[in-house]
């Protein structure tokens, strides 16, 4: 094997792994707090799942398209940008659930990830049933310590308010937002604050009240005017004008205690490495475990021209139960009933975005058979026949999808690096941004003390 060639001089402050958003955030961030910072993409382009595709010559986000409003992180970044006025709410109709047993039903209106603050209201009734809210009910006789030691939020939830809630409420909301059933994914991480707010208030509902309570006025989520992957632009044009070394198309092969070397033998020195990369590569980089590859989801976005939709039947979308039967999506958003401004850019079409897992849709099923796939699951979760007559034009997106905590044998890894991005974060713009920030600051601390240039 050829000696990899060393970079000259000294070694630059911070090498970061990975150009999604995780990434350039915080790369933003250490830059700007004048540290000397290198980023490696192994693609051709920044922003990771914050991207844009072209469908029926209307420019769409590829990925996410909307952001949580909590704690005003996105918002308070996006205006850092420049983009603060461009921030816009979506339609208040709000979103349906799509059960299991076929039947549709708008989303209660007083919930958290689906867990309802007052188990007693008609919509809640509506979607689980008078045994079922009779069984959330009970949460409220519950000692405060029931289910507080639960670590995965399906756990948590059946625990204080039985499984009705679980598998008509929760399940569909969270599988549709973070891709995983909620009995695998950890409480702490998709609901910072709930187990401490439960023993505070001494129920989970009330606990759920006191979350919405801090959370500022208006929806749950809010969007970009033109879509969310204008913020890449900006931030792009910063990491220019600080001076980030940035390496597109460059893969990094492995890591040190030294730096990191890439995939065409350059060893770049650095006094902190940042991963900011998927579960599978930061597995593959940082143990000598062997990752199961990741799963897929796969976007297909649908512009039709049906002028039956102008009445926006299941409001802004529609999440899907599992188990659902002869469906393939998890998810439907009417983009241009949830965001005026694409309405009015769509010109009287309509913008349908569908979401689907691996194995039911993976990277190898044919465009066809995905477009295919999804008019016919519109057709049943809108209610209104959708025929290929009616498609405009089709666009197809495929990501990584998060990593069971079971793929992967547990090790100790073989080299200690800081992470960055979804894989620590958590799905959603919110969660990567703030800790991105933190990293970033924790990191100009340790790195500009006295003693760190020693």
């Amino acid at each position: 094997m050829t000696p990899p060639v060393v970079t000259p001089g000294g070694a630059v402050d911070v090498a970061v792994v990975g150009g999604g958003m995780g990434g350039i955030v915080l790369a933003r961030d250490l830059a700007a707090a004048g540290l000397h910072v290198v980023l490696f993409e192994a693609s051709d382009r920044l922003g990771g799942e914050v991207s844009r595709h072209v469908v029926a010559d209307i420019a769409l986000d590829a990925g996410a398209e909307s952001f949580a409003t909590r704690g005003g992180t996105v918002a308070g970044f996006a205006t850092e940008l420049g983009l603060g006025d461009d921030i816009v709410l979506p339609d208040p109709r709000g979103a349906w659930l799509h059960e299991a047993d076929g039947e549709s039903l708008p989303i209660p209106r007083t919930g958290l990830l689906g867990i309802p603050g007052d188990p007693s209201a008609a919509d809640v009734r509506a979607v689980v049933g008078a045994d079922g809210v009779r069984r959330a009910l009970a949460d409220a006789e519950l000692a405060a310590d029931v289910g507080s030691d639960e670590t995965t939020l399906g756990g948590l939830v059946r625990a204080r308010m039985g499984d009705a809630v679980v598998d008509r409420l929760v399940s569909p909301i969270v599988s549709g937002v973070h891709s995983l059933h909620p009995d695998l994914l950890a409480v702490d991480r998709v609901a910072p604050g709930l187990r401490s707010a439960l023993r505070r208030e001494g129920s989970l509902a009330g606990a759920v009240l006191g979350l919405r309570a801090l959370a500022p006025a208006g929806s749950a989520v809010a969007g970009i005017r033109g879509g969310l992957a204008r913020l890449v632009d900006p931030i792009v044009a910063d990491l220019d004008r600080h001076g980030v070394d940035v390496r597109l198309g460059t893969r990094v092969r492995s890591i040190d205690e030294s730096g990191v070397e890439t995939a065409g033998g350059e060893h770049v020195r650095a006094r902190q490495v940042v991963l900011a990369v998927g579960d599978h590569d930061a597995v593959a980089l940082t143990t000598r475990a062997s990752s199961v590859p990741p799963g897929a989801i796969t976007l297909a976005t649908l512009v039709v021209d049906r002028p039956e939709l102008d009445a926006a039947p299941r409001g802004t979308g529609v999440l899907v139960a599992p188990g659902s039967t002869g469906l393939r999506a998890k998810a439907l958003t009417h983009a241009t009933v949830k965001w005026s401004w694409l309405a009015d850019l769509a010109g009287g079409r309509h913008v349908l975005r569908l979401s689907f897992d691996s194995p039911v849709v993976d990277r190898g099923t044919s465009d066809a058979e995905v477009r295919d796939a999804a008019l016919a699951d519109a057709s049943t979760l809108l209610g209104v026949d959708l025929a290929e007559r009616h498609l405009v034009g089709f666009g197809r997106a495929t990501w990584d999808a998060p990593r069971r905590a079971e793929a992967v044998a547990v090790t100790e890894p073989v080299v200690e690096v800081v992470q960055a991005g979804g894989a620590v974060a958590g799905r959603g713009l919110a969660a990567i941004v703030a800790h991105s920030r933190r990293q970033a600051a924790t990191l100009v601390a340790a790195l500009s003390s006295p003693s760190s240039r020693d």
